[in-house]
């Protein structure tokens, strides 16, 4: 890449013009290249993820950073509480949880038809 630049400059200064100025149209380039690709996408996920957050209610079943899942059982200001199981109950920061959990539910296991 730093070869590439330096044959840009060497051509433009023998065409006479400023290598400076020519060497700013590839470093534009490269910038929105990387605006597209890696700036825009994270913003847009950023705000999705403060956005679910902000629209979480008692009830909801979500999944923390940890892969704790639980079923909401009250809010405050930056903290939650799960209730993973009937009568066990944590408090975690409500920027850990990452995502609603939508999995189905563990169903019991199925008896074997060849049993005797």
């Amino acid at each position: 890449m730093n070869h590439f630049l330096i044959n840009l400059a060497q051509a433009a200064q023998q065409q006479g013009q400023d290598p400076l100025r020519s060497m700013i149209i590839p470093m534009v380039a490269i910038f929105g290249i990387f605006y597209f690709l890696v700036i825009r996408p994270q913003s847009k996920k950023a705000k999705e993820t403060q956005r679910m957050l902000s629209e979480l209610k008692k009830g909801d079943d979500v999944v923390t950073q940890g892969g704790i899942i639980g079923k909401i059982s009250g809010i405050k200001d930056n903290e939650i509480t799960l209730q993973i199981q009937e009568g066990v109950r944590i408090r975690v920061l409500r920027s850990s949880v990452t995502g609603i959990y939508t999995g189905a539910a563990p169903s019991a296991p199925k008896a074997d038809a060849k049993a005797s």
